[in-house]
């Protein structure tokens, strides 16, 4: 028995190397590139159309950190789903996938509807068994610490993490409350440099939840425009562990606007377009001595 366990654990570590998580840690010679998706309800849809030219342009990606929408497609992405799979899916998906209204004191939808929408797109179940190691963020709902999962299984922590306040009821997760992960991390740069990224490329969307002079069309836009003021106030933070921020021109498009998905994957694809030769620089350059990332378990308070 101890003998077969050597050879599964042998096979796994080729399989890691063969897709360039575990040989390439020891062999490449440019710095590990980290890519932080924020959040931005349907807005995230430009997130594929920024993970489809890194890949067409073989721009390597070491790991991958999401919040909210991000943590979704970052999910998704990294457990095997192809970009053509995920511009199928984001075709196809509206908010009613995901909602489920409600009455509570803690808002107006549940997010329960994710359990089975993820199940169905996810290729694995746990953090463990992705393809690119991943951080998703959530916040915790009673003390406001910033929360990072690690490890363990995907769908519960990608569900916190996209739990808007006052919209979506807190995920309770190890007996905590959490909520959405843009109230602690709004573009999860400082978590890519805990799990060791030596480049971070930030992926930021902004946009207004109003609709310009004509102002809110109920009381979501109230809330959502409050915090997206409130995140751009304090966008210093997550800029601060970005080496290059992508900001794909989401402008015009509403937080539920999932039936406009050509044109934010577009929007993506040329906001990452214009970045590319500065993100190639980072192939030319020696990889940094390695650091050791800050230790993981399933569930880690930021730093504060």
């Amino acid at each position: 028995m101890k003998s077969f366990g050597k050879i599964i654990r042998s096979v796994q570590a080729f399989g890691r190397g063969f897709s360039g998580l575990g040989g390439q840690e020891q062999t490449q010679n440019y710095p590990s590139i980290g890519v932080a998706l924020g959040g931005g309800f349907a807005r995230g849809i430009a997130h594929i159309g920024v993970l489809k030219v890194l890949e067409e342009e073989n721009i390597p990606i070491s790991l991958i950190a999401g919040t909210s929408v991000g943590a979704l497609i970052g999910a998704a992405y990294c457990s095997g789903v192809t970009i053509t799979e995920l511009e199928q899916m984001a075709a196809r998906v509206r908010f009613k996938d995901f909602a489920c209204w409600t009455l509570s004191r803690y808002g107006f939808a549940s997010n329960e509807r994710m359990i089975k929408f993820l199940s169905s797109i996810l290729k694995v179940k746990t953090f463990e068994e992705l393809q690119i190691p991943l951080a998703v963020t959530a916040t915790d709902f009673s003390t406001g610490a910033g929360v990072v999962f690690h490890s363990g299984p995907l769908v519960d922590p990608v569900r916190a993490s996209c739990a808007y306040p006052g919209m979506f009821l807190p995920v309770k997760i190890r007996g905590r409350l959490l909520v959405d992960g843009m109230l602690a991390h709004a573009v999860p740069t400082e978590p890519l440099r805990n799990m060791g990224a030596q480049k971070v490329l930030a992926v930021h969307l902004k946009g207004s939840w109003t609709n310009g002079d004509a102002g809110p069309r109920h009381l979501f836009d109230v809330i959502g425009q409050c915090f997206a003021i409130a995140q751009e106030m304090n966008c210093s933070v997550w800029k601060s562990s970005a080496d290059l921020v992508i900001d794909p021109d989401v402008t015009g498009y509403k937080y539920d606007d999932f039936a406009r998905c050509v044109g934010l994957i577009s929007a993506g694809e040329a906001a990452t377009r214009v970045a590319l030769p500065e993100i190639r620089k980072w192939l030319q350059q020696p990889a940094p001595a390695r650091k050791m990332p800050t230790p993981c378990t399933a569930i880690i308070p930021a730093k504060s």
